[in-house]
């Protein structure tokens, strides 16, 4: 009788295995720069789809909305409003999965990655509805309406199909 010995992971698992937990750690270290770069690109959406003044002021995460107008808003991003702690735990996940099945790696690298393109797309759906809302319904209304209801439910119902389709691409069996 052969005792069977436990197979080194492969090279490419063990790599990624260090690439998810850097990226774990340089979201949270460099979590300023990353919510700089959701206001950049929430702003760059939000010029194309307003007709009002858009001002970015990138050192604070704040987009100024509707300026020349009646309404103007600042809105930051503030760190419990990033998506990168959606996307840090789907990272860890992904690193573990990873370190003890590495031969699904290169479906759980796709999976990580449509993932947080989805988790990353909600929030931005959640900052331009908190910006619709407030153009609706006034600066105290709509920040009350969009960042406690609406914009939560967005959130939440966003990041649980994130983690739905997420572990659905990691665990499903190739084709035959």
């Amino acid at each position: 009788m052969a005792l069977a010995l436990p197979r080194r992971p492969a090279p490419h698992a063990r790599l990624a295995v260090v690439v998810l937990g850097a990226l774990a750690a340089a979201l949270v270290i460099g979590n300023r720069f990353y919510r700089t770069a959701e206001m950049v690109l929430a702003s760059g959406i939000l010029r194309l789809v307003s007709g009002d003044g858009v001002h970015l002021a990138a050192h604070r995460q704040t987009i100024y909305f509707g300026l020349g107008s009646d309404t103007a808003f600042g809105l930051r991003m503030s760190p419990e409003c990033t998506s990168a702690f959606l996307v840090l735990p789907l990272l860890v996940v992904g690193a573990v999965m990873i370190a003890l099945r590495p031969a699904i790696t290169r479906r759980v690298v796709v999976a990580l990655a449509v993932a947080a393109a989805a988790v990353i797309a909600v929030n931005q759906l959640r900052v331009l509805t908190l910006v619709g809302l407030i153009d609706w319904l006034g600066t105290d209304r709509g920040y009350h309406w969009g960042h406690t209801l609406l914009g939560s439910m967005v959130s939440v119902i966003g990041g649980a199909a994130a983690l739905v389709l997420f572990v659905w691409l990691s665990t499903r069996r190739a084709r035959s």
